[in-house]
């Protein structure tokens, strides 16, 4: 009894793992622990972010979701107005279900159908009465995506359900209330949209009644690395796999202006997993996708000018056109890595002072 308390009142101390041996481990489990997942915003948030552009935002959204306000919010392509909308959603005090539409992808002779219901026999193909989505949203939200696409006749009868919140079925006699919330979204400016004809002015302000502006991904500084590092975090969840971005991809994220903005993150860094062993690179994953949709570039050179400044031009617009990833403008132009960087840093050192549109490339290669 004596030996057997002296044994349990000794301590037992363990040796520190390294990072190695805890990834391993890591990999090893059925379902690993990802440290990305431990620090970030919880899930059922979705607007992930710090920078000044999203707390505008998160305050905008506080203010008016306990309100019934008509919210229009207005973005480029990609910047997450769906995910916005249902944020503004989950805060408010809407009893009812989430619906979203987008009016562009509802072919002109069917959208009132799709929006209002019809009834059986109603048209040609109405071989059932069908509800639409104002009477499924109930006491819910209903979100028109890409409102300014939806055809000028249809805006008018949208305008009089928003400002009455009654509409009928299509071949139906029965009046119907409309006790959702609307929140409208469009990736064009408003005023232009009337200007253009593509958008009436009186339906205009009666969605904008409170218009909330969704930022570019370009605008929200270090929340393109926390965007990255958390889908990185889920892919690697999905995938029980420990991959890392490299240092020239973490570069290379503040560097790209992100015209597709967080949608276009998004799939450039599935399509850099999948090519990734370890440490994944985006400037490699990106470029085929860019490349694709870029108009041809040209460049201009005088008759009678030296073979090196001729040169010149042609590597820094390669390098431009390729947004300062050196070892694939080196590919495209035919010559070695180690050839680029020597002429480079030759350009950099001993050439006159760069032209203004050439600043980013000479900025770029210099972080590198």
């Amino acid at each position: 009894m004596q030996e057997t308390s002296k044994l349990c009142a000794e301590q037992i101390t363990l040796p520190l793992l390294d990072a190695k041996t805890i990834a391993a481990i890591q990999i090893g489990f059925r379902e690993p622990v990802i440290p990305h997942l431990q620090v970030l915003p919880p899930p059922t948030l979705n607007l992930w972010g710090e920078s000044p552009p999203m707390l505008a935002l998160r305050a905008m959204l506080q203010r008016v979701a306990p309100t019934r306000a008509n919210v229009l919010l207005v973005g480029e392509s990609g910047t997450g107005k769906e995910v916005v909308a249902q944020s503004l959603h989950r805060q408010s005090n809407q009893k009812g279900p989430f619906i979203a539409v987008n009016c562009g992808a509802i072919p002109a002779n069917l959208i009132e159908a799709e929006l209002f219901g019809h009834e059986r026999g109603s048209f040609t193909g109405a071989v059932r009465s069908h509800k639409g989505v104002f009477e499924r949203a109930g006491e819910g939200t209903l979100f028109l995506d890409e409102i300014t696409e939806m055809p000028l006749d249809m805006q008018a009868k949208l305008l009089r359900v928003l400002e009455t919140n009654r509409f009928y079925r299509i071949g139906g006699d029965q009046e119907l209330m409309s006790n959702c919330r609307v929140i409208a979204a469009t990736n064009r400016e408003p005023d232009q949209a009337v200007q253009d004809g593509a958008m009436r002015a009186d339906l205009l302000y009666r969605l904008a009644v409170f218009p909330i502006h969704v930022p570019p991904l370009r605008e929200r500084g270090t929340d393109i690395a926390l965007l990255a590092n958390r889908f990185l975090a889920e892919l690697n969840a999905e995938e029980r796999q420990v991959k890392c971005l490299s240092d020239l991809s973490m570069r290379f994220l503040t560097n790209h202006t992100w015209p597709g903005n967080v949608r276009e993150l998004k799939n450039a860094l599935h399509r850099a997993y999948i090519l990734a062993d370890g440490e994944l690179d985006l400037c490699a994953a990106i470029q085929p996708a860019t490349a694709a949709r870029a108009p041809t570039a040209t460049i201009s050179l005088r008759v009678g000018a030296p073979l090196a400044e001729m040169e010149r031009e042609l590597i820094l617009a390669t390098m431009n056109r390729c947004e300062g990833n050196k070892r694939h403008a080196a590919k495209v132009l035919g010559i070695s890595l180690k050839t680029l960087y020597n002429r480079l840093n030759e350009y950099r050192t001993f050439a006159r002072v760069p032209d203004l549109e050439m600043m980013p490339v000479f900025a770029a290669y210099a972080l590198n």
